[in-house]
């Protein structure tokens, strides 16, 4: 199997899959009494997804969707994401998955951005959808994924002439920036199909066993480890992936025993909630070869492999390209954060604050590239409506992570910390900006500088740092505010802490330092006047 398949279709490579796995599980769905879908769990082969694909292929193709149509989904980790996703992509649409937890304001910014001929929501979704089409500049039709058969709508705009090919785009994601509103990521069905090649072709000690593995991803197939990453790796090697809603501390192993997965993702957050689980019988009755995945706290690390008794691979890698690096030959090189070195198809470069490139040891942003020859061969296709972003990332022939490594002088990278204006709180990435312009809509707020601080658990934190307009109670208007910016983002991007303060240091030409908001390496969460909304953060 190539690890870099770019020169396939995702149609082509799924009709080849089921040919070849006919019978073998492709999904798979943990009983849970207590979701809205599904309760007693599911299991689809590839024959069976097969037949359902081109069932949705046909009606899609008589309703008159085709190359170049887009289809929105709010379907959250049901089996029916894949489905759909596969037959759109089969016949050339794009698909743009909405996170579930996106506010009707978040959710009307995207369907505005990207203008999808459609939206297709769960039924239990469906209030929620008509709500963000009640505020979107855009409107597209929805039909609920339950009736796709009965009420699909005709298209409105004729579809582009051609067939299908690997530069045809599959996915729109959207992921957090540094400018404020999140950017679409636009990827083609090339793109996604090396991405699974690559991963289905991992060596070492994350090598697949085709036709044999079972994934437990608890990860959001709207991001793109379950949804692109794992879930087309599976396919292309003929074995599973099974399809928690979400991540439970309680349920992780009574899920992972039952369903007899063989390989887990995770997160840091995940691993530190895991760590905090009173021991169990479980910890060890479990099929698992190797966990994967990213982020575990140093100190953690080699504990988690004892304790549980599985290799936590770590790996590194982005929306923009994500055919992972990861440290999987033995020794590998526990609790230091390294993940990984290049290889052919990947390119490293560690380049400092000058663009000149890093001596080994020394720390400098992540830049990488396909090849000199072809540097964005198997990476992403550019940013949505935003081709000065897209060329700003390449510049120089590299594109620019924004995350800080360093490279030892055998050609491991270990990571550092992000560049960019970021804030990463368990999985999810956070512009700051985001949060900061919301916020500066408020009518009692003068400034206000959003910032990340360390977090024991979910690994970062969002920060508030606001000056108000006139003077009023501290506890008063941080109430006010949590609850203005809840009711408006996600709730994982609303201030977990909130401090007001008599101003905000600057420079002459007014922009805001944030670094000396707390000088002297000061913890911002131990300062007296500060208040914690963490508990309150939840969802709806």
């Amino acid at each position: 199997m190539s690890g870099l398949m770019d020169d396939v279709t995702i149609g082509d490579a799924f009709d080849r899959a089921v040919r070849t796995y006919a019978e073998r599980p492709f999904l798979m769905v943990p009983a849970n009494p207590t979701r809205n879908y599904m309760p007693q769990g599911a299991r689809v082969s590839f024959a069976e997804a097969g037949a359902r694909v081109a069932a949705l292929i046909d009606r899609y193709r008589r309703a008159g969707y085709g190359v170049g149509s887009r289809v929105a989904t709010l379907m959250e980790n049901h089996p029916d994401f894949v489905l759909h996703k596969l037959a759109l992509n089969s016949i050339g649409a794009c698909c743009i998955p909405i996170n579930p937890d996106y506010r009707a304001g978040e959710t009307a910014y995207l369907l505005a951005h990207s203008e999808p001929d459609l939206v297709i929501a769960l039924e239990w979704r469906r209030g929620q959808v008509e709500e963000a089409l009640a505020q979107s500049t855009f409107k597209p039709p929805l039909v609920l994924a339950e009736r796709v058969e009965t009420d699909l709508p005709d298209a409105r705009r004729e579809t582009a002439s051609g067939a299908v090919t690997p530069e045809t785009p599959s996915s729109i994601l959207y992921t957090s920036g540094t400018t404020g509103r999140p950017k679409g990521c636009v990827l083609s069905s090339g793109y996604e199909m090396s991405c699974g090649g690559w991963y289905a072709d991992l060596d070492g000690t994350a090598r697949l066993r085709p036709g044999e593995d079972r994934v437990y991803n608890p990860l959001p197939l709207y991001h793109i480890n379950a949804g692109v990453l794992s879930i087309l790796g599976v396919m292309v090697s003929g074995t599973c992936q099974i399809l928690p809603d979400r991540f439970h501390p309680q349920r992780w192993w009574p899920e992972i025993v039952e369903t007899e997965a063989t390989i887990a993702h995770y997160l840091g957050v995940i691993a530190a909630m895991l760590n905090v689980q009173a021991p169990s019988p479980l910890d060890r009755a479990h099929k698992l070869r190797f966990a994967l995945g990213a982020g575990i706290e140093p100190q953690l690390h080699a504990g988690l492999e004892q304790r549980f008794g599985i290799p936590f691979v770590e790996v590194w890698g982005m929306t923009e390209m994500v055919r992972v690096l990861a440290d999987t030959i033995e020794p590998r090189k526990v609790g230091t954060r390294a993940f990984g070195a290049p290889k052919p198809g990947i390119e490293v470069r560690v380049e400092d604050d000058s663009g000149a490139e890093a001596a080994p040891g020394a720390p400098g942003e992540l830049t990488i590239r396909h090849s000199a020859a072809t540097p964005r061969r198997g990476f992403f296709s550019g940013y949505l409506h935003d081709d000065t972003a897209t060329a700003e990332a390449w510049r120089g022939g590299w594109f620019h992570t924004g995350d800080v490594v360093w490279r030892d002088e055998g050609g491991m990278v270990y990571f550092v910390d992000r560049k960019k204006n970021i804030i990463r709180r368990s999985g999810e990435n956070i512009a700051a900006a985001e949060i900061e312009a919301l916020l500066l809509t408020h009518p009692a707020v003068q400034q206000a500088a959003v910032m990340a601080v360390k977090d024991e658990m979910r690994e970062e934190e969002v920060l508030a740092c606001i000056v108000l307009k006139t003077p009023r109670s501290a506890a008063e208007i941080a109430e006010d505010l949590f609850t203005f910016c809840s009711q408006q983002l996600a709730y994982y991007k609303a201030p977990g802490w909130i401090h007001i303060v008599p101003q905000l240091p600057t420079t002459g030409t007014q922009k805001i330092q944030k670094h000396q908001i707390y000088p002297g390496g000061m913890d911002p969460r131990q300062h007296p006047e500060i208040l914690d909304f963490r508990a309150r953060k939840r969802r709806s």
